[in-house]
């Protein structure tokens, strides 16, 4: 069983979207730390996706910190690694530009993009929501 929800969408990379639904999974606390992660050929099957598919995923997610490998274990959730203030700033620079870019290209306007990520922030962490100024 594959612990998070994937729709794949046309127009993505299947690998793209493999890995930022386990992303999203983690980053929601759908998946802890600690908690096993398919091996290559479980998401492979589960998936209906090529092995080396299923591979590169795994291998990026644990590039990105995000999974560990523990011998006699298999693959975890890796516990959050403690990152600098310009690195997680760095990380956000870079995802923002995408963001920005695909709105724009979508003909988007600012206060669109405000309340969209407001929407997704909240759904994602319901008790924390959007505070105010």
């Amino acid at each position: 069983m594959i612990p998070f929800r994937l729709t794949f969408q046309p127009g993505v990379a299947l690998y793209e979207q493999v890995v930022y639904a386990a992303r999203k999974a983690v980053i929601c606390g759908q998946m802890r730390p600690g908690d096993p992660f398919p091996s290559v050929r479980a998401l492979s099957r589960a998936l209906k996706i090529n092995p080396n598919t299923a591979h590169k995923v795994i291998t990026h997610l644990i590039n990105e910190g995000l999974l560990e490998v523990r011998p006699g274990t298999g693959t975890v959730v890796a516990q959050p690694a403690r990152s600098t203030a310009a690195e997680r700033a760095r990380l956000l620079d870079d995802e923002l530009e995408r963001l920005v870019v695909a709105a724009r290209k979508l003909g988007l306007k600012v206060d669109d993009v405000v309340d969209a990520l407001t929407a997704h922030w909240t759904r994602l962490d319901p008790a924390e929501g959007v505070r105010k100024k």
